[in-house]
């Protein structure tokens, strides 16, 4: 097994690789405007660590949100561009699950809580760093605060709001390495991994003009 994770969800272009056993190579960079720009390079540069070649690749597994429009695609559409290449399947994980993952937080519950923008966020409840007890929303903070109230939290989200967050900590962003580990054992489980959809849990930003005037020929 040679599984390649990617993910763009968050302000972090983050890339893994992990061999069935252990992640072997890694690469994070926080550009919230370069997405696009760094992804590839960053694939690059892990293979290259480890002496390995694209085609060596027997699964691609990809952060599928919730996140921004624009940099969630970018990820998304480069994994399923890499699995239609080489042949291989194409997991999703949720973002949100990689980033629990990564808090390593045993006994919960706990939340995480990544930044949505618009003084919102995206975020869900767990009940260990495996499991998911809600959906991924995406509210303003002060709307939450009941439903969070006392809890411990991670993401950048939470760290943006302590007044309704006070028990954040980092993890900031989600790491590649959480989410190749993670898909790894569901799969060394047994366990069937969602499709790469996005998550985009709202419109993107930009929006064609109403009323706009139209000034090509007829």
């Amino acid at each position: 097994m040679l599984l390649l994770a990617l993910d763009t969800a968050t302000p972090a272009v983050t890339v893994a690789l992990h061999d069935g056993t252990d992640v072997i190579a890694s690469s994070s960079q926080v550009d919230a405007r370069r997405h696009g720009e760094l992804l590839l390079p960053a694939v690059d540069r892990v293979l290259a660590e480890v002496g390995k070649r694209l085609d060596a690749v027997t699964g691609i597994v990809v952060g599928v949100g919730p996140g921004p429009y624009t940099g969630l695609r970018v990820g998304l559409m480069t994994a399923d561009t890499f699995g239609l290449a080489l042949g291989v399947p194409v997991h999703g994980l949720c973002t949100l699950d990689g980033l629990a993952y990564a808090a390593d937080i045993e006994k919960g519950p706990f939340v995480v809580a990544t930044d949505a923008r618009r003084k919102e966020v995206y975020w869900a409840r767990y009940a260990d760093s495996r499991t998911r007890l809600t959906d991924p929303a995406v509210d303003r903070p002060a709307d939450i605060a009941d439903e969070v109230a006392g809890l411990p939290a991670v993401g950048a989200g939470a760290l943006l709001y302590p007044d309704t967050f006070p028990r954040a900590h980092e993890p900031e962003h989600v790491s590649a390495a959480a989410l190749a580990a993670l898909a790894a054992e569901k799969l060394a489980a047994g366990e069937e991994l969602p499709a790469p959809r996005p998550l985009y849990l709202r419109r993107p930003d930009a929006q064609v003009p109403k009323n706009y005037k139209v000034v090509t020929p007829k």
